[in-house]
C-alpha cells in the first residue's frame, strides 16, 4: 500500500487534525503580530504546510506554493504580483526563489504594512544566506520538527520513538507502510531535494555517507574514519556532514570542556535527528528488529535527546567527555544551574562511576537518568532515574 493515495490522504488530514500543534501554531502567532517577515523552517514533510495554512485559514490570506507550476507563474513578475497584496501572504518552499528575498526587504520595510508574510523553507543553505543577507532584522524564526511526544501523548511514546516524528510516517496504518514512507522519504530527499539545493554530490555517495552516520550514530565525530570509508577527503566528510545538518536531518552535539586538569573531548556527537530515519537508514521496520539490534541504546539515546531538547531549548545543551573515558550524555545549562542527563535503555538504571565523576568534575546540581519505563525514583543524592513520561515536570 503507498501512502500517496486518496484513502490514506483522508485519513491522515483527520488525524492530523486531532493533533493539533498548538505550541507551534502560538509561536508563529506571536511572531506575525510583531515581525514584517516569519520564517517557518525544518525538513521536508515535518507539517510546515499544515501549520500555515491553520494560520491563513484564521485571516485574509493568499498562499504561494512554489512547487506548483501556476504559483511560479503567478511570480514571474514578483513587484506586480505581491506588491498590491494586503492580510497575509505565504510563500511555500521559498528556497526554490531566492530571488524573492531582496523583494521581500523591501516590501517589508513599507509603511504602513499592508502585508506580513510568512516564509517556508527545508532550511536549505540558499534560504538562511537570503534571510541573513537581505531580511536581517525584519525575520523571526520558528523551527519546526516532527511530531513530539507533548502532540502525541505518552501512551504513543514507543510508536513515536520506532516510527519517528514525520507525521505521515507517525500516522501511516501500519509498520510496512510506515516503513515504506521513510525509506521513501530518504530517496527522494537525495535524488530530487539535493539537486534542487543546487548541490552537485551523487545521491549513491551521500546515501553511503548518511547510512554510516546511522551507524555512529550517538558517537563522537571522526572525519578521519568516515573519509576512509568513504574513500573521500575530511573536509568532502566534513561538508557532508554540514549539508546534512543544515537541513535539520543530523544533529551536531557541541562538546563542553572547561579546565579540569583532564584532557577532554572537542569533537561533536553526531545523531540522525530523527529516530524514525534512523531505523529505516539502518534497515529495521520493526520493533522486534530493533530490540535485537546493537544501536538500541543509541537508538533510545537519540529520540529521548530530541524529546528533551524540544521541553528545554537547544541553546547551552551540550555533550562532555575526557580521554580517560569518563563522560556525561548531556549537559543543560538552566536558570544559573547545571543539570546533567545520562539516557538508558533499561527501566531500573543505577548510578555508575562515570556519573559520580560528571557529578563532581562539572559541579552538577543535579543529574537525571532518562529511561523508557513508568517509574521516576531517586537514585542517589541529586541523581534520579526519571521515566520519559515525567520530563516536562522535571524540567
Amino acid at each position: 500500500m503507498t501512502l500517496e493515495n486518496p484513502l490514506f490522504d483522508t485519513l491522515f488530514s483527520r488525524s492530523m487534525r486531532k493533533i493539533h500543534r498548538e505550541c507551534l501554531l502560538t509561536a508563529i502567532r506571536e511572531r506575525l503580530a510583531r515581525s514584517p517577515v516569519v520564517s517557518v523552517l525544518g525538513p521536508r514533510q515535518s507539517g510546515k504546510t499544515t501549520l500555515a495554512r491553520e494560520i491563513a485559514s484564521e485571516r485574509e490570506a493568499t498562499i504561494f506554493d512554489l512547487e506548483d507550476p501556476r504559483a511560479l507563474a503567478r511570480l514571474e513578475n514578483p513587484v506586480s504580483a505581491l506588491e498590491s497584496l494586503s492580510g497575509l501572504v505565504v510563500i511555500d518552499e521559498v528556497q526554490r526563489s531566492p530571488q524573492l528575498f531582496p523583494l521581500l526587504r523591501v516590501l517589508a520595510d513599507r509603511d504602513p504594512l499592508p502585508a506580513r508574510f510568512l516564509i517556508l523553507g527545508s532550511a536549505s543553505p540558499q534560504l538562511v544566506r537570503g534571510i541573513s543577507e537581505s531580511l536581517a532584522g525584519r525575520a523571526a524564526f520558528v523551527d519546526v520538527a516532527g511530531f513530539d511526544l507533548s502532540e502525541v501523548g505518552p501512551a504513543s511514546f514507543r510508536r513515536l520513538w520506532m516510527r519517528g516524528g514525520f507525521p505521515r510516517s507517525f500516522l501511516a496504518p501500519g509498520e510496512k507502510a510506515s516503513f515504506e514512507w521513510r525509506s521513501d522519504f530518504v530517496r527522494t530527499f537525495l535524488e530530487r531535494d539535493v539537486p534542487q539545493l543546487g548541490i552537485s554530490i551523487p545521491a549513491a555517495t551521500l546515501r553511503r555517507f548518511w547510512t554510516m552516520l546511522a551507524h555512529l550514530h550517538g558517537q563522537v565525530w571522526n572525519a578521519a574514519e568516515l573519509a576512509r570509508s568513504l574513500g573521500s577527503s575530511e573536509g568532502t566528510a566534513r561538508r557532508y556532514l554540514d549539508l546534512l545538518t543544515s537541513v535539520f536531518l543530523v544533529r551536531q552535539l557541541p562538546p563542553w570542556f572547561e579546565n579540569l586538569g583532564k584532557r577532554q573531548v572537542k569533537s561533536p556527537k553526531v545523531y540522525v535527528r530523527d529516530s524514525g530515519l534512523l531505523h529505516a537508514l539502518l534497515g529495521l521496520e520493526d520493533r522486534p528488529a530493533l530490540e535485537s539490534h546493537p544501536k538500541l541504546g543509541a537508538s533510545w539515546e537519540g529520540f529521548a535527546i530530541e524529546q528533551l531538547l524540544r521541553i528545554a531549548g537547544e541553546r547551552d545543551a551540550y555533550f562532555w567527555a575526557t580521554h580517560a573515558g569518563a563522560e556525561l550524555d548531556l549537559l543543560l545549562f538552566s536558570g544559573g544551574k547545571r543539570v546533567g542527563v545520562e539516557f538508558k535503555v533499561g527501566d531500573t538504571p543505577r548510578p555508575t562511576r562515570s556519573m559520580r565523576t560528571a557529578m563532581d568534575d562539572l559541579g552538577l546540581d543535579r543529574l537525571l537518568v532518562v529511561h523508557p519505563g513508568r517509574d521516576s525514583f531517586p537514585l542517589e543524592d541529586r541523581i534520579e532515574a526519571v521515566s520519559i513520561l515525567h520530563l516536562p515536570e522535571r524540567l
